[in-house]
């Protein structure tokens, strides 16, 4: 069963479809998604739980996260295990880098949930003591990706119930397994029956009911900018608010200073994690002339050492992609850049023999394109790192802000100016300096331009699911107060 709604598992009304490993291209499950019946349901249980769920105290709240996140630290292995068949990603990023990452996410909000911030009270104005309070939102109406399930999942609802909200998650109908788990080891830690609730169904139906839905407060979404600007407009229908994390085209500048070594490392390494699929992962390579042959060539050179293979191998670095027909999406763009005069360095090929049957893509690295065409441009959300030189800093900071996306960037230099103009002239959300991909949970995570608005993870998430309410309490007894005198004049 693939509802979670009210603290138990239920079936979908929906049609019925299989899922696919997309490691194996064997069918792995049959899902009955869900239909708006079911969303209704769910968002009728989060209001419900709402009720008693905002009035817990902060300490309340962070006890059931600290419960959850033992809860799940019990389930690590399963967790992962789950995630690495449903997505075909490298079992050791699922047990190294998703689950760890996200049962301190858990650790981390259940602190959070004891420091929400605002100003302090004081006399702001003659007369009056003015103070601030954080509220919650209501019912938020959730929207993951599949690249990243359990994370994802973690990412949307946990600032969210810390903050006292109640949720109703979307998971990507190709990658519902982790976040129903999730939403499983929840209700074991204590956290009370309809607090979180997940959905299984298409966009088209259970993703477009639940933005629409007058009782949902609030839409967090996280996939592309098409989708994205698509659910802008659905939630306006009933002015709800709107967070949004959207796609990236990274930049992956290498100023003539750096280490060469390190560099080509952390471009393999930014550039392949996940198999391409994230939204921070490197995807444009811009570096100074004389540097440019001889990273091309050592990334050229690492990227053929990676180990493709068997997600469920812990001697594999690169697992599959999502689906076969995202993999033919990646190699589209490879084969048109091919078409249109670039040279292929490494990779740009499927794996054939005993991987033949999966949806697996080499790591590849492009040179030659320009920077106006499809593959520099254009989120390919894959395996593949496209290499152009520059020859000035400000060409470097002119061509990494030269695209709609603005969610990550990274600079490799050790001049210490360097790094400073490039952390501040770079237009995203989160710059790295020597280095790419890194992320913890005290740091937010968000974007800038097309790549959306709003912060996931640390204590800046929080502010995105509170209300922020203003409170003034008078201390004038006077039955006139001297402002009034601006509207009218006591004559008695």
């Amino acid at each position: 069963m693939h509802q979670f709604i009210d603290g138990r598992y239920r079936e979908g009304r929906g049609d019925e479809a299989k899922r696919i490993n997309p490691a194996t291209g064997e069918p792995a499950e049959t899902i009955r998604y869900a239909t708006t019946d079911d969303v209704d349901d769910a968002v009728a249980a989060a209001k419900r739980a709402f009720a008693t769920w905002s009035r817990c105290t902060p300490a309340e709240r962070s006890d059931a996260l600290l419960a959850l996140a033992a809860e799940l630290g019990r389930r690590a292995w399963d967790i992962a295990a789950v995630e690495t068949t449903q997505t075909g990603k490298a079992i050791r990023l699922a047990t190294e880098f998703d689950v760890p990452g996200t049962i301190d996410n858990v650790s981390f909000f259940a602190g959070a949930a004891r420091q929400l911030q605002g100003l302090a009270a004081g006399e702001y104005g003659a007369g009056g003591t003015s103070m601030i309070r954080r509220e919650p939102i209501g019912v938020i109406g959730s929207i993951a990706p599949w690249n990243y399930p359990f994370q994802m999942a973690g990412w949307k609802i946990l600032p969210a119930i810390a903050a006292g909200n109640t949720i109703v998650l979307k998971p990507s109908e190709l990658t519902p397994g982790t976040a129903l788990i999730f939403a499983e080891a929840a209700t074991a830690a204590g956290i009370p029956d309809g607090v979180i609730n997940i959905v299984t169904g298409t966009g088209a139906v259970a993703g477009e009911h639940l933005v629409r839905h007058p009782d949902v407060a609030m839409t967090s979404f996280t996939g592309s900018t098409a989708v994205g600007r698509k659910i802008m407009a659905l939630a306006s229908e009933t002015a709800k608010r709107v967070h949004l994390e959207l796609g990236g085209k990274a930049p992956f500048v290498v100023f003539d200073d750096a280490d060469v070594e390190a560099a080509a490392h952390g471009a393999v390494a930014g550039s392949i994690i996940n198999a391409g699929q994230d939204c921070t992962a490197a995807t444009r390579a811009y570096i100074q002339r004389p540097l440019f042959d001889a990273f091309t060539a050592r990334v050229a050179e690492l990227m053929d050492q990676v180990i493709l293979g068997d997600p469920t191998d812990d001697a594999t670095d690169l697992g599959s992609l999502i689906s076969h027909a995202h993999r033919d999406k990646v190699a589209g763009f490879v084969d048109r850049a091919r078409a249109d005069g670039a040279t292929i360095l490494a990779g740009g090929h499927a794996p054939g023999g005993d991987l033949a049957a999966g949806a697996y893509y080499r790591p590849t690295l492009v040179v030659g394109a320009a920077q106006d065409s499809e593959i520099v441009q254009e989120e390919v959300f894959g395996p593949v790192l496209t290499a152009l030189p520059f020859d000035t800093d400000d060409e470097a900071l002119a061509l990494a802000n030269d695209t709609p996306y603005g969610l990550a960037a990274c600079a490799w230099t050790n001049d210490l100016n360097r790094s400073l103009r490039a952390s501040a002239e770079i237009q995203a959300g989160c710059v790295w300096i020597n280095d790419h991909i890194p992320i913890v949970s005290e740091m937010p995570h968000g974007g800038y331009k097309a790549s959306g608005f709003g912060k996931d993870m640390s204590a800046y998430s929080l502010e995105e699911y509170t209300n922020t309410k203003h409170v003034m309490l008078s201390r004038d007894k006077a039955p006139h107060k001297d402002w009034q005198n601006t509207v009218f004049r006591t004559r008695h």
